[in-house]
């Protein structure tokens, strides 16, 4: 098989949402599959509602993914019931929705209708989340929540570097701003998404500027290139 990108997510701070806020975690996020698969041709499935598992066939697609996956948690409107304001797990999950990991390589196994995917595109991806998570943890300690790993050292760190910028300008952007970045991802224009959110053109185009758009595009344009080109080689 080919090399494909892997991209394992897992949310921050899932089992400290009420059960109102699980409920509808799961329900978005099966809805996001199901627009990936169709938008992209991905293979992706929901595990006990919190973790994700999405195969990408042409790597030079999956920042993009990722970031869709990214802002798409972010934009979630959980509820502001009261006792969240003191819950801080609940404040990560707000500032970073979702970890994520992309593992680079081949998968020996991947069989869409019995659900397998072995590979160590899978392993490098799995490994990645499950090193840095903070299940179980009474104290948590968020570095990055955007990862790449692969057999390559040089594209390690090449991939390390863009992603830890990414996560800083994510990690900023506020939920309005990641649901305004999601529709752009999605190929939609600045009207276009002004008519989808019920806002101001010049209110997209704000919150578009403020949350970094045009370096996102613009990294999202270098990695497609750079994967055609290895997927070329």
């Amino acid at each position: 098989m080919d090399q494909v990108i892997v991209i394992s997510g897992d949310i921050v701070s899932s089992t400290s949402l009420i059960p109102k806020d699980k409920s509808l975690l799961e329900l978005k996020l099966k809805q996001l599959i199901v627009t990936l698969e169709e938008n992209f041709g991905v293979y992706a499935r929901l595990i006990k509602g919190d973790y994700l598992e999405c195969v990408v066939t042409k790597p030079e697609q999956a920042l993009k993914i990722a970031l869709l996956i990214k802002c798409f948690v972010k934009s979630i409107d959980i509820s502001s019931d009261g006792s969240y304001t003191k819950n801080k797990r609940v404040k990560f999950f707000k500032t970073y929705g979702i970890r994520l990991a992309l593992g680079y390589g081949v998968l020996d196994r991947f069989d869409v209708e019995k659900g397998v995917i072995d590979g160590d595109a899978i392993y490098r991806s799995g490994r990645l989340i499950n090193s840095n998570s903070t299940h179980n943890k009474q104290r948590i300690v968020i570095k990055n929540t955007l990862f790449f790993s692969s057999k390559i050292k040089a594209l390690n760190l090449q991939m390390c570097a863009i992603l830890s910028l990414l996560d800083t300008i994510l990690s900023n952007a506020t939920a309005r701003q990641c649901e305004v970045l999601y529709y752009k991802l999605m190929g939609n224009s600045e009207d276009e998404v002004s008519q989808l959110l019920d806002i101001g053109q010049s209110t997209v185009n704000q919150h578009s500027t403020s949350a970094g758009w045009n370096s996102i595009d613009t990294t999202i344009s270098y990695f497609n290139t750079l994967f055609s080109k290895k997927s070329k080689a």
